[in-house]
């Protein structure tokens, strides 16, 4: 596939930008294990960070790579900046999924703010005992009619950004005896009581990303704020009891539709510690000569290169899928599953080629392995995307 100008234009000013702002800040900021907040501030300021160029990237391009392209080059800068810039379009996806055309009008520019006043959101599904098992949600979101309002009550695991963001999406079990399907998603504004920070992990990788519970006690939200109206909800809801079709379960319609660009994070990750390992073998010498001259080495670059490209292939391809119809053979889990895998093993392997100094924080490839990880883990590990996967081609319930 040839890309525009416009896109290469859009590459090429993401990666300076990765380059010369995320880069020389990147290892601080692992280390301070802090939110960036001056660093999300700069992306706002030249319009990386906001809720226009998401727009742009998610509904306005008709091939659906804006958003794979840019999430490479800045996860090539570094993973836990990246996500601290990117971690507020999942909320943004999950109102886009769910909303409707007024809502996501109304909530999407208020979850980033703009260069003068900086917001954040967050998207909260996981929860300490059901992370891919989305059918124990136990997050309670119950309808008092009295006063038209939703209360929240539960706590939520692994959210990015959770308790520090300004808009918060939340996603709630409104009818228990359905599982999955009594699932239906809040927007919990600004300021509202009952909702707050719980503890904050201390992550292995990604460590400039803020990443905690949420604590829901007795949260209260008008009925405005259950994204697709309650009509919508209650039809669904009488299709299900009825044991029709109902549409997908509110945090995977989420889920499913960022896939790719999770795959596009793992990619930039890869790339990077390709690129640098790399550089390495051309000026590290042993026994007289560049080690890349010696086939153990070449050979594993070989590898790395040659499985970076397929990923990005396949990316690509679950990109364009997604933007224009459906995905066909599960493509959006078969990128995120192959790139979480390639940039776990390529980073890996940049060690390998480092040796005892790729060990070391002094230099950046064990960062980057440490980053790598997640991507078999969050928004549905390895071997979700495998079930996932498993049942599309085959046509059976694979438990």
């Amino acid at each position: 596939m040839k890309l525009s100008d416009e896109q290469i234009q859009l590459r090429d000013w993401v990666h300076d930008f990765a380059a010369d702002v995320i880069r020389p800040v990147a290892e601080e900021w692992d280390e301070k294990e802090e939110f960036p907040y001056p660093v999300v501030q700069q992306a706002a300021e030249i319009g990386l960070y906001g809720w226009e160029f998401m727009a742009n990237g998610m509904m306005g391009d008709p091939t659906g790579l804006t958003m794979p392209l840019a999430i490479e080059e800045l996860f090539w800068g570094d993973a836990g900046i990246g996500m601290a810039i990117m971690g507020t379009g999942l909320a943004a996806a999950g109102i886009a999924a769910s909303g409707t055309p007024e809502q996501l009008m109304e909530w999407v520019p208020q979850c980033y703010g703009d260069e003068k006043d900086l917001k954040l959101g967050a998207f909260a599904a996981s929860e300490p005992d059901a992370g891919s098992d989305v059918a124990g949600y136990r997050t309670r979101a119950v309808y008092d009619e009295a006063t038209d309002e939703w209360i929240l009550n539960g706590t939520k695991a692994w959210i990015t950004n959770g308790g520090i963001a300004d808009i918060h999406v939340v996603v709630g079990v409104v009818d228990p005896e359905l599982r999955a399907k009594g699932h239906a998603s809040f927007i919990v504004p600004p300021g509202t009581k009952g909702l707050s920070q719980g503890q904050k992990y201390k992550k292995h990788g990604i460590r400039a990303s803020h990443t905690a519970e949420v604590v829901l006690e007795d949260v209260r939200v008008p009925g405005s704020c259950l994204l697709g109206g309650k009509e919508k909800l209650d039809e669904r809801l009488a299709r299900v009891r009825e044991g029709k079709s109902g549409n997908a379960q509110a945090a995977m319609q989420t889920f499913e539709a960022t896939r790719p660009a999770v795959g596009a994070q793992a990619l930039g990750v890869a790339r990077a510690a390709y690129e640098y390992s790399l550089q390495y073998a051309k000026e590290r010498h042993a026994f007289g000569k560049a080690i890349i001259e010696n086939q153990a080495i070449a050979f594993m670059l070989a590898d790395m290169a040659t499985e970076i490209e397929a990923t990005r292939a396949l990316i690509w391809k679950a990109a364009w899928l997604g933007k224009n119809g459906t995905f066909e053979n599960a493509e959006g889990s078969m990128a995120k599953m192959k790139a979480g895998r390639v940039a776990t093993w390529v980073t890996e392997r940049a060690i390998q080629i480092l040796g005892g100094y790729g060990y070391t924080r002094e230099y950046p490839v064990e960062r980057w392995h440490r980053d790598a990880k997640i991507h078999d883990i969050f928004e549905g590990t390895e071997q979700i995307q495998q079930l996932v996967i498993s049942r599309v081609i085959s046509g059976i319930r694979i438990e």
